[in-house]
C-alpha cells in the first residue's frame, strides 16, 4: 500500500510534489534544526485519491493515528485533553503556492470541556475563549459551509454594543457569549451541534482540505497562472503555538527583502496578541515588523539569524510566518516568497552580485512574463505632485496613502464588490476593485480589475499577496479611507465621497491614491529599449540596469533568433531598437488598403490581360517603395516577406451594399457602368467562407502576374538598396501552400522574375523563397514541400483553427468561456500553443522537413511567438528564430535565452505538454 504520512523530519524541500510546498518546506527547516513546531503531513496522493473516490484511501486513518499518537508522546498531552488540551492546526499545502485560495483551520481540539483546560493552563481565560471563537468561526465557515458573513455580523455586533474599538477589546466573557452565538450559527445553518470530539474535528478538517483543492476560487486561479487540476492539495497537521497569549506573544510575516522593490532590509508585518490568520486575513492594520525590535529584542534578533540562515541556504527572497509563544520564537511556514516583477529582476541581479547564485541562474528566475509588466507605463510624476499639491476641490487630487503592495499605475472607475468588477470590466471599463480587505472570494474581480485598494491590511495581507502573483497594481492599508460595501462608498476623513463609478488612478509603488484620472508616463524599461535612457547613464536606475544585464546574457545563450512582425518601416525601426534580427512577417495585404485598394479592384475585374498588366504597373512602383524602405531598416538583417494572403473579399466592396446601389440605380435610370462590373466580378467571386476560399496562393495561381509583380517589386527593392550601399537579404514566403505543385509553380515564376532583374542590375540578388505552414496538409507533406521550399516559417495562427476546426474570432465571441470554465482549456489555444495537437504538426513538419533539406531555416510567425510558454517549445522542437510584434521582442529575448538554459531539463516534459508551472517547477 502507498504511504500517505511523513512526519517533518522525514521529509525535505525537494519532495513539493508528495508533500506540497508547505510540508516539504517545513520538513526542511525541521530538519535544518529551526524552531519549527512539531507535526505531520498527508500526502498530496492521500487528496488524490479521495477526490478520486469521494472517500478516504485504505490505510490512512491507520497512519494518522500512529503520527498522532506520536506528536501526542512528543507534546506530552493529547489531543483535546480535557485538562491541558495538545491543539493543532489543518493547513493545505499545494505544490505550487497558492495564497489564500484554499484552507486553514486553527486550534483544532477544542471543545466546552478542553476551553476549560487550556484557560487553567495558560492562566488566561480570555485567550481561551478567543481561541475557541477563532475555531468555531473557521470550521464552521470552511467544514461546515456556513456563510463567514453570519460569523463576522455577530462579531461586529457585539463589538458596536460594547463600544470597543476591536476584537482585542472584548473581555473574557464576552468572548464567552461569542462562543455560544456562533455555535448557535452552526446550529441554524447546517442542522447539527458543533462536533465536540476532538478526533472528529480533524477528520472533517482534513476532509475538508482535501475538497477545498476543487474550490471555484482554488481552479480559477489554477487557471490564471496556468498551473495542473491534477496535482492535489497535501495536509499539514501541526502542534499549535499561540501568538494571542498576551502582549508578550504575537504572530507575523518577515522577507528576507522587499517582494515589493527588492531592496535589501527588513520587511514584513507583526500584530502583538494575535493568531497567523490576523495577519493574512487583513483585518486589522499591522506594525512595521521593525517595530518588533522594541517590543522583543530578543525574539527579533533571533528572527533576523533564522532569516540570514533561510535566505543562505535557499538563495532566494523567503517569506517567513512566526509567532512568538510568551517570548518564544516559532516558524511555521517558509517558502520562496512572491515578488512583484521590478523585484524579480532586481533580487536576482543582487544574488549575483552577493556570489549565492550564477548569472545562468539569475536568468532563469525572471520570466518573459514579469519583464512585460515592466514594459507597462507609470505615472507621470509631474502630473502626481501637481495632484497631491491640489486644492480639495480639484479634478485630481491626493485622496490618501496606502501601502504600495504591488507597484505599477492603475487608473479606472471604483466598484466596490467582485460581481461589478467584472461586469463592467466585460463592458470595457477599466476598474479599482475598493475593499476594506479582500478574500479568497475576491479572485474573479481582482482579476478582472486594473487595480485593488484596500482600507485594511499590509504587504503580507491576501490583496497584496495575490496581487504581486498576478502582477496586478494593488495599495492596501489606506487607513485614511472608509470604505461602505453596502452604500458603495469611499469616505475620507475630510468629508470627501468617491462613488461606484468615479474614477480613481492608484500608484503601487508609492501608496498613493488620487481622485480623478493621471496621466502615465512611459516605462523606463521601454525607454531603455527604445534607445533613449542608456543602462550606464546616471539616470538609469537599478531595475534598468538588471534588465540590461539579464537580457543581454540571454541574447549570448540563446539558440533562437528573434525576428518582428513589421509591416511599415517605423514599425521595423522600432523592432531593431527592440532588438529583433530581422523581420520574420511582413505582410503585405495591408499595403494594398486606401487608395491602392482601387487598382486591386481593377485587378478583379480587369476582362483582357492589358487591363490587367495596366492595374499592376500601377502597383509595382508603390509595393517597390514600399520595401526598399523596410530593407533600409533592417539593412544586413534578413526580411521575410509574405505575398498577398487575405480573403479577396478584404479588398472588394461589400455585395449587399453594391447591390443595392446598383439596384438604385437601375431605378432611377443612372446605372453606373464601373459599379454594374464590378457587382458581375464581387458576384462571381463570393464565396461562404472566404477563410478557406479564394486566398494565399490560390490568389496567386488565379490572378496572373500578381505575384509576380510583387516578387518584381521586392528584387528591385533590393537592387536599389545594392546600389545605395546596402545589404538587403530577402525571403519570399508563399501563403497558404498546401500542394508542392502549387509552391512549384509560383517558385518557377519569382525565380524567373529575380533573374530577370538582377540580369538587368548586373548583381546577384541574396534571396530564399520559402513557404507558411499553415494547414494540417502542408505539416503532413512537409518532406516534399522542402525540396523546393529553402524556409519554412510556422503560421501557428491559422494552423490553430485548421486543427481544432475553428474560427479564432467565432470561438473566442461564441463558447471559449465555458471551454475554459469547464477545463476543456486550461488556456486558450490562441495565447499558448497547443502543445499536444499543433505542436506535433510543427515538430513533424520541422523533422521532415529538415530530413528533406538539412538546411531548412525553420521560424515561427504567430501569436505564439511571444508566448513565453510556447519559445520554450520552438526552442525544443528546433525551430531558428521566432517572429512577434515589435513591442513583445524583448520578452521573447528573454524567454529564448531562458528556453536555452532550461531545455535540458524539461525537454522531456515539452512532448506531455509544457506549461508556466513546469517552468517555474524546474526553476
Amino acid at each position: 500500500m502507498p504511504r500517505y504520512v511523513y512526519d517533518f523530519h522525514e521529509g525535505n524541500r525537494d519532495q513539493k510534489e508528495l508533500l506540497g510546498g508547505k510540508g516539504a518546506n517545513l520538513a526542511e527547516m525541521t530538519n535544518l534544526g529551526l524552531p519549527v513546531p512539531p507535526g505531520f503531513t498527508i500526502t498530496t496522493e492521500a487528496c488524490r485519491a479521495y477526490l478520486a473516490h469521494g472517500a478516504e484511501p485504505a490505510g490512512l486513518r491507520a497512519e494518522v493515528d500512529a503520527h498522532l499518537a506520536a506528536l501526542e508522546r512528543r507534546m506530552g498531552r493529547t489531543l483535546g485533553q480535557s485538562d491541558d488540551p495538545l491543539l493543532v492546526s489543518v493547513r493545505s499545502g499545494a505544490k505550487h503556492s497558492m495564497p489564500g485560495m484554499m484552507e486553514t483551520v486553527l486550534n483544532v481540539g477544542l471543545n466546552d470541556v478542553s476551553v476549560a483546560g487550556l484557560a487553567a493552563q495558560a492562566g488566561d481565560a480570555r485567550f481561551a475563549w478567543d481561541s475557541y471563537r477563532r475555531l468555531l468561526q473557521m470550521f464552521g465557515r470552511t467544514v461546515l459551509g456556513v456563510d463567514a458573513e453570519h460569523f463576522e455580523h455577530a462579531l461586529d455586533e457585539l463589538i458596536r454594543s460594547r463600544g470597543v474599538g476591536g476584537d482585542t477589546e472584548l473581555s473574557a466573557a464576552d468572548l464567552q457569549e461569542l462562543v455560544a452565538t456562533f455555535q448557535a450559527i452552526v446550529r441554524e445553518h447546517t442542522g447539527r451541534d458543533f462536533p465536540q470530539d476532538p478526533r472528529e474535528q480533524l477528520d472533517l478538517a482534513v476532509r475538508a482540505v482535501f475538497t477545498s483543492w476543487t474550490a471555484d476560487r482554488a481552479v480559477r486561479y489554477r487557471r490564471q497562472e496556468r498551473i495542473p487540476d491534477d496535482l492535489g492539495t497535501a495536509v499539514n497537521v501541526v502542534a499549535m503555538v499561540f501568538g494571542n497569549l498576551g502582549p508578550d506573544s504575537g504572530t507575523g510575516v518577515a522577507f528576507t527583502r522587499d517582494p515589493a522593490s527588492g531592496q535589501s532590509g527588513i520587511y514584513g508585518d507583526y500584530l502583538p496578541n494575535a493568531q497567523g490568520e490576523d495577519v493574512v486575513a487583513g483585518i486589522r492594520n499591522t506594525l512595521s515588523l521593525t517595530e518588533l525590535e522594541r517590543l522583543d529584542k530578543a525574539c527579533y534578533d533571533e528572527l533576523l539569524t533564522v532569516m540570514n540562515r533561510l535566505e543562505t541556504h535557499y538563495r532566494d527572497l523567503c517569506d517567513i510566518e512566526f509567532t512568538i509563544e510568551r517570548g518564544r520564537l516559532w516558524i511555521l511556514q517558509t517558502r520562496v516568497g512572491k515578488r512583484t516583477a521590478g523585484a524579480a529582476f532586481r533580487i536576482a541581479c543582487q544574488l549575483v552580485d552577493e556570489g549565492l547564485i550564477d548569472l545562468p541562474e539569475a536568468l532563469r528566475r525572471v520570466t518573459g512574463h514579469q519583464l512585460a509588466q515592466l514594459m507597462f507605463p507609470k505615472f507621470d510624476e509631474r502630473a502626481a505632485r501637481a495632484a497631491a499639491a491640489a486644492p480639495a476641490d480639484a479634478a485630481t487630487q491626493l485622496l490618501s496613502r496606502g501601502v504600495g503592495a504591488s507597484p505599477g499605475a492603475a487608473v479606472g472607475v471604483a466598484v466596490f464588490d467582485s460581481a461589478a468588477a467584472v461586469a463592467r470590466a466585460a463592458a470595457g471599463q477599466d476598474v479599482i476593485l475598493v475593499r476594506r480587505e479582500t478574500s479568497p472570494d475576491d479572485l474573479d474581480g481582482m482579476i478582472a480589475a486594473r487595480g485593488v485598494l484596500t482600507s485594511r491590511g499590509g504587504k503580507t495581507s491576501h490583496a497584496a499577496v495575490v496581487a504581486r502573483g498576478m502582477g496586478t497594481t494593488c495599495v492596501c492599508g489606506a487607513e485614511s479611507l472608509e470604505v461602505d460595501a453596502v452604500a458603495r462608498t469611499l469616505r475620507t476623513s475630510d468629508g470627501i465621497v468617491v462613488g461606484e463609478g468615479d474614477v480613481l488612478s492608484i500608484d503601487g509603488t508609492t501608496g498613493e491614491v488620487f481622485t480623478g484620472a493621471i496621466p502615465v508616463a512611459a516605462s523606463p524599461v521601454v525607454q531603455y529599449f527604445e534607445g533613449t535612457l542608456d543602462a550606464d547613464a546616471p539616470q538609469a536606475d537599478d531595475l534598468v540596469r538588471a534588465v540590461h544585464r539579464l537580457i543581454t546574457f540571454a541574447d549570448a545563450v540563446s539558440a533562437l533568433h528573434v525576428r518582428a512582425n513589421a509591416d511599415t518601416a517605423e514599425d521595423a525601426v522600432r523592432a531593431r531598437r527592440f532588438g529583433a534580427r530581422g523581420i520574420g512577417l511582413c505582410r503585405t495585404e495591408h499595403m494594398f488598403l486606401g487608395e491602392r485598394r482601387r487598382h486591386i479592384e481593377r485587378l478583379v475585374i480587369a476582362e483582357d490581360e492589358a487591363a490587367q498588366q495596366e492595374s499592376l504597373a500601377a502597383l509595382l512602383p508603390l509595393q517597390r517603395a514600399d520595401f526598399e524602405q523596410i530593407l533600409a531598416a533592417m539593412d544586413g538583417l534578413p526580411v521575410t516577406v509574405r505575398l498577398l494572403d487575405p480573403p479577396l473579399h478584404e479588398f472588394l466592396p461589400d455585395l449587399t451594399e453594391l447591390s443595392v446601389r446598383v439596384a438604385v440605380a437601375e431605378i432611377t435610370g443612372e446605372v453606373d457602368e464601373p459599379d454594374r462590373r464590378m457587382l458581375e466580378a464581387v458576384r462571381r467571386l463570393h464565396e461562404r467562407n472566404p477563410m478557406l476560399g479564394l486566398r494565399g496562393v490560390r490568389l496567386g495561381l488565379v490572378v496572373p502576374g500578381l505575384f509576380v509583380m510583387q516578387i518584381r517589386a521586392i528584387a528591385e527593392a533590393a537592387a536599389a538598396r545594392i546600389l545605395a550601399g546596402g545589404d538587403p537579404h530577402v525571403e519570399i514566403m508563399i501563403p497558404l501552400v498546401g500542394s508542392v505543385q502549387e509552391l512549384e509553380l509560383v517558385r518557377a515564376d519569382g525565380e524567373r522574375a529575380i533573374a530577370e532583374v538582377a540580369g538587368r542590375y548586373g548583381m546577384a540578388i541574396d534571396h530564399l523563397i520559402g513557404t507558411m505552414v499553415e494547414l494540417p496538409r502542408a505539416a503532413l507533406v512537409a518532406g516534399e514541400l522542402a525540396a523546393s521550399a529553402e524556409f519554412f516559417s510556422f503560421g501557428t495562427n491559422d494552423l490553430t483553427q485548421m486543427t481544432w476546426g475553428f474560427s479564432r474570432d467565432d470561438a473566442e465571441a461564441a463558447f471559449f468561456s465555458l471551454y475554459l470554465e469547464k477545463g476543456i482549456f486550461g488556456v486558450s489555444p490562441f495565447e499558448s500553443l497547443d502543445v499536444a495537437g499543433v505542436g506535433r504538426l510543427v515538430r513533424l513538419a520541422a523533422a521532415e522537413g529538415r530530413q528533406a533539406r538539412p538546411g531548412l531555416k525553420l521560424g515561427v510567425c504567430g501569436e505564439h511567438a511571444a508566448d513565453p510558454d510556447s519559445v520554450h517549445f520552438f526552442h525544443a522542437a528546433g525551430l531558428d528564430y521566432v517572429s512577434c510584434s515589435p513591442f513583445r521582442v524583448p520578452v521573447a529575448r528573454l524567454e529564448a535565452g531562458r528556453a536555452a538554459l532550461l531545455a535540458p531539463q524539461i525537454e522531456e516534459s515539452v512532448d506531455a505538454g509544457l506549461t508556466r508551472a513546469d517552468v517555474e517547477a524546474v526553476v
